[in-house]
């Protein structure tokens, strides 16, 4: 199987925007499961933004950092944006 470059098929909600931070996203997991690391993040028509950055968090309370992908601007996102991820990146919490 080859490595696929697109958008998924379907894309789940994985956080919301709290601020910009040295031009990248904070955002507070409204997802779950923790979101791999550089996995690629979504509006929810499966623009690309960005890629996940950093987590950190308790695991009842995962907040994560967005890279954004060139051309886009942190701070023209207000707080509660939703973001979006594939579901084949993201980790269960039992790992």
């Amino acid at each position: 199987m080859g490595a696929s470059f697109g958008p998924p098929d379907t894309v789940v909600e994985m956080g919301k925007f709290v601020h910009d931070c040295e031009n990248e996203m904070f955002c507070e997991s409204i997802n779950t499961k923790i979101p791999y690391f550089n996995a690629p993040i979504y509006l929810e028509n499966k623009t690309p933004i960005g890629k996940v950055d950093e987590i950190m968090g308790p695991l009842n309370q995962v907040y994560f950092t967005i890279k954004p992908q060139e051309g886009i601007q942190a701070k023209s996102f207000k707080a509660g944006d939703k973001f979006y991820i594939g579901g084949d990146k993201l980790l269960p919490l039992d790992r």
